[in-house]
């Protein structure tokens, strides 16, 4: 028996309520902790001298570091400022990446499932043969993310959320071993009772089913029994980073994934939660734009090594899986479509920002044009040079964003980016009837991807992220086609941009543009 829509706002109270109650318990002990180390530094000479020496090691450190710059300067900034609040914010959440326990949890866990993924050299060989610039990014991927490239592998690409959840659903009730379900948000709501459904008569049918979600995506909209209640009916259920009380290392980490494997042999992977307002079943932002992409074939794979990746290593007291083999199968599959497709992962437990370089290495060698749509514009100095410079060389670099905003002061230091890449010939576009969440680039007639990656700091550098690289293939044109749609329905800002903003303005933007890598 479902909630009712009473009992559906109460636990969404609920959620906000324990993220609120959290909050200020973290808040309050940062500012206990910054209190105490205030006064001991008021009265000790030495434990003065200590925090002095300390604030310079960090910030020697950072300056070494390999980070970049855009990451650096606002930790230095607020160090050499406020060395006792910049130190105490740098340990609790800077160093990004969690412990090294965590860490030494992962590459475990990535040492037994990545080499189980197929070798693909001869497929890598055609793709560089086919679409030499495809076939170099292709082989980036493959080197730092261990991911393989394929072909025999069938690509639908949805242009509304609501026709991924449709095709979902179908296969879902299709489904006879296995299935995977990992989402940053999940709400106990209608799009989710429509899975839910499904599920329980799949588990009937003697279907395993896993779901698995993010704590701080899904806060709003369920309540802590949630994992209990899909527990009681069959379905087994982890939670990513319980948010909680308590000073957390790995607190700033979220998982951002999102993968949908049906017996190894379907995937389905995007931009879209499970949650109505992605459906369009509720508009709080306007009308809300979001894509995924259906696959069936070989690069099923991947995308059930991605998923194994975060349910046996996100916690080492849960029973995990010691058998891989029985969900990672090749099946004779003869694919209709003859493209190249590439699903990676991207994590911040290494020093790798797999999704940043996709989308710079997608720029530089674009010839003709490069578009972007995200839901967010908070970029690294590196890919801001990539933008502008690819536009200065001829080549038709657009991006669109959301005309209607979900995060007011987000939105703000969005904007703030406008004015250095339209200055240059990139020309943005915002979305007029709503809250664009698509995370898609596409270039040259011969490369796209689709996935959950954004252009934010939040995703390229914190997150689990996980997208999808697609050459010479039906989706790639799909993917452009609807971008054009989209920009038919946007304002184009580029000219609104160019000049005349106030020097109050530029104060603004100047302060959001120093601290946007904290965001």
């Amino acid at each position: 028996m479902k909630q009712d829509t009473l009992e559906g706002k109460a636990k969404t109270k609920n959620g906000v309520k324990r993220l609120c109650f959290s909050i200020i318990c973290i808040l309050l002990e940062v500012f206990f902790i910054i209190t105490i180390v205030t006064r001991l530094n008021e009265y000790a000479e030495v434990i003065n001298l200590f925090t002095r020496i300390l604030s310079g090691i960090l910030v020697l450190g950072l300056y070494a570091s390999n980070k970049t710059s855009s990451m650096k300067m606002p930790w230095v900034i607020l160090i050499l400022i406020f060395p006792i609040m910049g130190v105490g914010l740098y340990l609790l959440i800077g160093l990004n990446g969690g412990t090294h326990k965590m860490r030494e949890r992962y590459a475990e866990i990535d040492s037994k499932l990545l080499p189980m993924l197929p070798d693909s050299q001869e497929c890598l060989s055609r793709i560089k043969e086919t679409i030499p610039k495809a076939g170099n990014i292709a082989s980036y991927i493959q080197r730092n993310s261990q991911y393989p490239i394929y072909q025999n592998t069938d690509i639908v690409y949805f242009d509304e959320a609501v026709k991924g959840l449709e095709a979902q659903l179908k296969d879902l009730e299709k489904a006879q071993k296995f299935i995977f379900m990992e989402y940053h948000a999940i709400e106990d709501a209608e799009a989710w009772h429509k899975i839910q459904d499904v599920l329980e008569e799949r588990v009937k049918a003697g279907v395993e089913v896993r779901v698995f979600y993010d704590d701080m995506g899904s806060i709003g909209f369920i309540n802590t029994d949630f994992v209990k209640k899909m527990e009681t009916i069959g379905i087994h259920c982890r939670v990513f980073n319980p948010f909680m009380p308590g000073l957390n290392l790995f607190l700033n980490n979220r998982d951002h994934r999102k993968i949908t494997v049906i017996d190894g042999k379907v995937g389905f992977t995007g931009g879209y939660n499970l949650a109505n307002e992605y459906f369009n079943y509720t508009h709080p932002y306007g009308q809300w734009k979001d894509t995924g992409i259906r696959l069936e074939g070989d690069a099923v794979q991947s995308l059930t090594v991605t998923f194994l990746e975060m349910w046996n290593a996100v916690s080492e007291k849960a029973t995990n899986d010691t058998d891989f083999s029985k969900y990672i199968i090749h099946y004779d599959y003869k694919a209709q479509q003859t493209g190249f497709v590439q699903p990676y992962a991207d994590s911040p437990m290494d020093n790798e920002q797999v999704g940043e370089e996709v989308y710079i290495s997608m720029i530089n060698k674009a010839e003709k044009y490069c578009w972007f749509m995200t839901p967010y514009l908070i970029i690294t100095d590196e890919m801001t040079h990539a933008l502008c410079l690819a536009a200065k060389r001829g080549v038709d670099v657009r991006i669109i964003t959301p005309g209607i905003p979900d995060k007011k002061f987000i939105y703000s230091v969005t904007r703030s980016f406008y004015h250095g890449l339209v200055k240059h010939g990139v020309r943005v576009y915002e979305w007029t009837p709503g809250f664009c969440h698509a995370k898609m680039s596409v270039a040259d007639d011969c490369m796209a991807t689709c996935g959950t990656i954004n252009l934010d700091y939040r995703s390229l550098y914190h997150h689990f992220e996980n997208g999808c690289f697609m050459a010479d293939c039906q989706a790639v044109v799909e993917i452009k086609n609807d971008l054009i749609r989209t920009m038919g329905e946007c304002r184009d800002v580029t000219d609104q941009y160019q000049t005349g903003r106030s020097a109050y303005l530029r104060l603004g933007q100047l302060f959001m543009r120093l601290f946007a890598g904290l965001l």
